[in-house]
């Protein structure tokens, strides 16, 4: 998907850093934003967004259309979360076929999602800040790809299902994957093969 005049970016947003640019007053002045990661184009906005505890796969562009496209409920979006525990069969198929989180506007029942149990550890980039380790009990990496996107959904959705996310790494949006990206690395493409 493209427009000509428009540019392109991907991103592997790293622990710690907002999806913003610029900070409005809400915002402390100490936040990481985006802009301090590459020299990005005026206008230049991300599609969808990561909380700031979150890592991994964002698209920046210029084009509002092309935002607008990718964030629809057409294109999938997978996220790799390491939570609390040894996920059991039943949390799974919660998470699959919906459950109920609270958003700004109330209780939303979750669409039904891809969820599967990643039999071994992924590897990503180290985090910038250490997650707890094996003295305070097992954890275990689930893959939940989903067509929506509420504020903090997968942590919402893991929580509910009593296993709290502890890092949340989006992998892939469409056909777009982070493949080698490390944390902080912005590449520049012709357009976006979602």
């Amino acid at each position: 998907m493209s427009t000509s005049k428009h540019r392109h970016f991907l991103l592997f947003k790293p622990y710690g850093f907002l999806s913003q640019f610029i900070s409005n007053q809400t915002v402390r002045r100490n936040k990481k934003m985006l802009g301090e990661l590459y020299n990005f184009p005026k206008n230049t906005m991300a599609i969808g967004r990561l909380d700031q505890a979150s890592e991994g796969l964002l698209l920046l562009t210029t084009d509002g259309k092309v935002s607008q496209f990718i964030r629809s409920n057409k294109i999938e979006k997978e996220y790799y979360a390491q939570v609390d525990g040894i996920l059991t069969d039943d949390a799974l198929h919660k998470l699959e076929k919906g459950v109920e989180i609270s958003t700004e506007t109330g209780k939303y029942l979750t669409k039904p999602c891809k969820v599967s149990i990643l039999k071994e550890t992924p590897v990503l980039p180290k985090r910038a800040k250490k997650i707890r380790d094996e003295r305070h009990g097992p954890t275990s990496w689930v893959s939940i790809t989903l067509r929506e996107g509420k504020f903090r959904q997968v942590r919402k959705m893991t929580a509910i299902v009593g296993f709290p996310t502890l890092r949340l790494v989006r992998v892939r949006i469409g056909n777009i994957t982070i493949n080698s990206l490390n944390a902080g690395n912005v590449i520049e493409v012709n357009e976006f093969d979602v």
